[in-house]
C-alpha cells in the first residue's frame, strides 16, 4: 500500500488538490485502458469537487460513475448521493446516461437490490464469480464515528467478504453500500476529510492498535494507492507525523 497524508491549509485548498488527483487518476485511466471508473462518495465535502470537474473539458464518454454507498431513498430524495452528485455534475455534461451506474434503491428490499448492483458490476468489469471489481479511484470520507461508506461500527455489513455490494445499516435505516474488500481492490482510494470534529476518529484510524469494528476506516488498506486529503482543522494534530 502507497499512503499519502496530506494537510491543506483550508477546504478550498483541498478541493483543489482533489481534482488535480483526480484529473491524474483520470488522465493515466484512459492512457492505459480507455476508460475512467470512479466511485463517489456523498455527503457535503465533495460536492465543490463535483462541481469543479463539472467545469472541464473532459472525455466523458470514457468516463463511468458509480457510488460507494447510498441510502436507501428514491434517486429524486433530498438525501440521496445520486441527486447530489448529478445536481453538481452529472446533470452539467454530456456524458452518456449508459455511464452512470447508480445504485437501485426502488425495489423495497434492500439486500435484493444490493444483489443486483452487484451483479451489474460482475457484468460491467467481466468478472468471473468470486473476483472483485478494481475501480480507478474511489472517493472516500468518514463521520465523526469513524465509519466510512455505509460501513458503520459494529455493523453486520463490516464482515461480508464473498461480495461487493451489501446492505449497510444506519440506526435502523438500511443503505446500498460497497463492502470493505471491493473498496480495498481498488488503484486508488481517495479521502477527503474536514473538521476539527473529525480529529478524534482520525487518532483512532491512524493509531497503530485500535478495534476495526469501532472504528472501520482502519479497514481501508488497498493494495494501490491511498491517499488522505485533509483540511488543517482535521488534520491538525497529524500534521507533525506527517
Amino acid at each position: 500500500m502507497q499512503k499519502k497524508v496530506e494537510v491543506l491549509p483550508d477546504w478550498g485548498a483541498l478541493i483543489q488538490r482533489a481534482l488535480e488527483v483526480v484529473l491524474d487518476k483520470m488522465q493515466a485511466a484512459i492512457s492505459e485502458r480507455d476508460r475512467f471508473t470512479i466511485a463517489l462518495a456523498g455527503g457535503g465535502t465533495p460536492k465543490p469537487l463535483y462541481e469543479a470537474i463539472a467545469a472541464q473539458p473532459l472525455p466523458w464518454e470514457k468516463i463511468h460513475v458509480f457510488w460507494g454507498d447510498e441510502r436507501y431513498v428514491p434517486p429524486d430524495d433530498a438525501d440521496s448521493n445520486q441527486r447530489m452528485a448529478r445536481l453538481a455534475w452529472l446533470d452539467k455534461v454530456p456524458i452518456p446516461a449508459g455511464n452512470i451506474h447508480a445504485m437501485p434503491t426502488v425495489a423495497a428490499d434492500p439486500a435484493a437490490d444490493a444483489q443486483k448492483h452487484d451483479a451489474e458490476l460482475q457484468e460491467f468489469f467481466e468478472l468471473p464469480a468470486g473476483e472483485f471489481a478494481s475501480f480507478d479511484l474511489i472517493l472516500l470520507g468518514i463521520g465523526d464515528d469513524a465509519h466510512t461508506a455505509s460501513l458503520f461500527p459494529h455493523t453486520d455489513a463490516l464482515q461480508v467478504r464473498d461480495r461487493m455490494v451489501t446492505v449497510g445499516n444506519k440506526d435502523g435505516q438500511p443503505r446500498i453500500t460497497f463492502t470493505v474488500p471491493l473498496i480495498n481492490h481498488a488503484r486508488c482510494i481517495m479521502f477527503l476529510i474536514t473538521g476539527a470534529s473529525k480529529q478524534p476518529a482520525l487518532a483512532q484510524i491512524f493509531a497503530p492498535t485500535a478495534d476495526d469494528m469501532t472504528y472501520p476506516a482502519r479497514l481501508i488498506q488497498p493494495a494501490g494507492e491511498l491517499w488522505w486529503l485533509l483540511d488543517e482543522p482535521a488534520g491538525r494534530e497529524l500534521k507533525q507525523e506527517y
